[in-house]
């Protein structure tokens, strides 16, 4: 076999992360809690030692998932401004005029979930 040298590292570290999950998934086999035959009350669900009330399918707000997903949005946009920061000096004024217009988009896009009521909890 013919490999050149430049993909030995890489071999190296795929055959460690799958020596790394084999070991795990093992171990946890081996080691790990067993499932004991139990009574009635013992095999019913629980949380923090509060009976469990309701049904699970309750379903949620739209609203909370609405939120999160603006939370991953401006979270990713803080993402970008990592290379501007790295680099400020070597962009100059055209990077610095492509960041405000970046910027200037992610404040309209802000202020339109604002006002459309997206961010109000008591709706």
């Amino acid at each position: 076999m013919n490999l050149p040298e430049s993909y030995i590292p890489i071999l190296l570290q795929a055959g460690v992360a799958i020596a790394f999950v084999a070991v795990s998934l093992l171990g946890a086999h081996f080691l790990g809690p067993k499932q004991k035959k139990g009574n009635s009350v013992k095999n019913q669900s629980w949380e923090c030692g509060v009976p469990v009330e309701g049904n699970a399918r309750t379903p949620f707000s739209i609203k909370y998932f609405l939120t999160a997903v603006l939370f991953v949005l401006f979270d990713i946009e803080i993402v970008f401004f990592y290379p501007y920061a790295v680099n400020f000096r070597e962009f100059g004024m055209e990077g610095f005029l492509a960041v405000l217009m970046f910027v200037a988009i992610f404040f309209m896009a802000f202020f339109y979930v604002w006002k459309r009521g997206a961010l109000d909890w008591d709706k």
